[in-house]
């Protein structure tokens, strides 16, 4: 393993990050809130440890190694985690532990969006504008974000694309040049964010607000500039327009620049796991609706407004809400946290299993099912038109395993901080998918849980993030064996 050049690159990436600490400086001194201090000197630190690690190793020009890539990514989002943890610690206003601190920023980084603060209204404007940053930055990827940086600097980006994005997404490589690949994903990520704050000005947010929660709306993120989140501001507009683009969100991006490249929207309908992916949403919105309706849990037009907002926030794992789904009637806050564990598409800023793996789970077990008919049978699965390799079939049912599993290991250690099963049950199922909310103990805040269960829930939003396989492969063995 080459660590020069792992560390050269951390160091140019950390430099970077450092940078996004400045915003924050000019929310605090606009707004006076005192706590620009914590973020000039968290740029400070940033920017030096990243200096500090480019300077002794600037003259390694190595390549990299498939083990280095898996190396970088993974140290990489654990290291930004642990410097955007620094103004938590630094605030005077917070007096927030390590381990909170810490929580708070891995959460938002890789959009998980839960939380241990309570009391958003009252906390400094700087801090509120930070964690929703926080999302936005982790929204698409740094690394995705980064590989349109890093070549002007010396550094190849197409193996840290790769060892970001693994199992089945389409279509990774849009342009010939992974550089304007990245650059065509940030342009589009951009445009999306910067319409929805203004459509949220328009429907009456502050611009505060506005921008602030279409940070956390396009990254898919769900942290919210108040406790109430989405309900504070009892406004269907504000309502609507999230609705619409958390789902634009929930979906690849690769479609959307075929969308802006071509001006078309035809091909979305042809595209097997966007209409799965719409189809979905659109029947789990209609069962929600019904059972609140006549459950008499709301009135007709409460139960569509907040049951469409709540099915598409929790399956796109964003994690806004209106009303509080955990005390939905009958099986309907387990089958939205059901909802979440599918999640969104691939190439998406979603969490959870992501729908094209279902989907292809789904073919697969019909395709058992009909061998057991015509065991000699040669049948194909395929996506649209196009035949699925049965190693891209062998590398989902594997993901889903080692998913599973993790998910049970990770469940138990909760158990044993002796958390209730409803707690720990959906803490982890929440951190994996990067869904934020979860029930129980865990519907609002995650404050009161033990410092061991968020240490263990960090892991699990890394895991999520990283899609189980990039992280998990440093603990092979293999990996370390030359």
């Amino acid at each position: 393993m080459n660590l020069g050049v792992i560390f050269r690159i951390l160091g140019t990436l950390l430099m970077l990050f450092s940078l996004t600490h400045l915003p924050p400086v000019m929310v605090s001194l606009y707004y006076k809130d005192g706590d620009a201090h914590a973020f000039i000197a968290t740029f400070l630190v940033t920017l030096f440890s990243g200096f500090a690690l480019w300077a002794l190793t600037m003259n390694n020009h190595r390549e990299l190694r498939t083990r280095d890539c898996f190396m970088v990514v993974t140290l990489f989002w654990a290291v930004l985690g642990l410097f955007g943890s620094i103004p938590f610690l630094f605030s005077e206003t917070l007096h927030m532990s390590v381990t909170d601190s810490l929580f708070e920023s891995i959460s938002g980084l890789t959009t998980t969006g839960a939380t241990v603060l309570t009391g958003l209204d009252e906390l400094p404007k700087s801090i509120l504008y930070y964690r929703q940053q926080l999302q936005w930055l982790g929204g698409m990827g740094i690394i995705a974000i980064a590989v349109a940086i890093l070549p002007m600097l010396g550094i190849g980006g197409m193996q840290l694309y790769r060892a970001e994005s693994p199992g089945p997404v389409k279509d990774n490589k849009l342009l010939p040049r992974v550089t304007e690949t990245a650059k065509a994903l940030l342009f589009i990520y951009l445009g999306l964010t910067l319409i929805c704050a203004i459509a949220y000005f328009a429907a009456g947010m502050s611009i505060f607000d506005a921008v602030g929660h279409s940070f956390a709306t396009i990254s898919i993120g769900g942290f919210s500039t108040h406790d109430a989140s989405m309900a504070y501001f009892n406004n269907e507009a504000v309502e609507f327009i999230a609705v619409i683009f958390m789902i634009i969100s929930g979906v690849n991006f690769a479609l959307h620049f075929f969308a802006w490249q071509h001006k078309s929207y035809k091909h979305y309908f042809r595209d097997t796991e966007f209409v799965f992916y719409i189809n979905l949403l659109a029947g789990i919105s209609l069962i929600s609706v019904i059972f609140l309706y006549f459950s008499d849990t709301y009135v007709f037009r409460d139960a569509v407004f907040k049951g469409i907002f709540e099915v598409v926030s929790i399956t796109t794992t964003t994690g806004f809400s209106t009303a509080d789904f955990s005390i939905w009637p009958t099986f309907l806050p387990y089958l939205l946290f059901y909802m979440a564990i599918i999640g969104s598409c691939a190439g998406s800023t979603g969490g959870g299993m992501k729908v094209i793996r279902i989907v292809l789970i789904i073919k697969q077990g019909f395709r058992e099912i009909e061998k057991l008919i015509h065991p000699n049978a040669v049948i194909p699965i395929k996506v649209g038109d196009r035949r699925v390799p049965d190693r891209v079939i062998e590398s989902v049912w594997g993901f889903f395993s080692v998913y599973v599993m993790a998910y049970m290991v990770m469940l138990l250690a909760l158990l044993a901080t002796d958390l209730d099963i409803t707690t720990a049950f959906t803490a982890v199922g929440a951190s994996i998918n990067n869904l934020g909310p979860g029930l129980g103990e865990v519907t609002y805040s995650y404050g009161s849980l033990p410092n061991i269960a968020k240490w263990i829930l960090c892991f699990g939003m890394l895991l999520g993030r990283l899609e189980v396989f990039t992280l998990l492969v440093l603990i092979s063995p293999h990996f370390w064996r030359n």
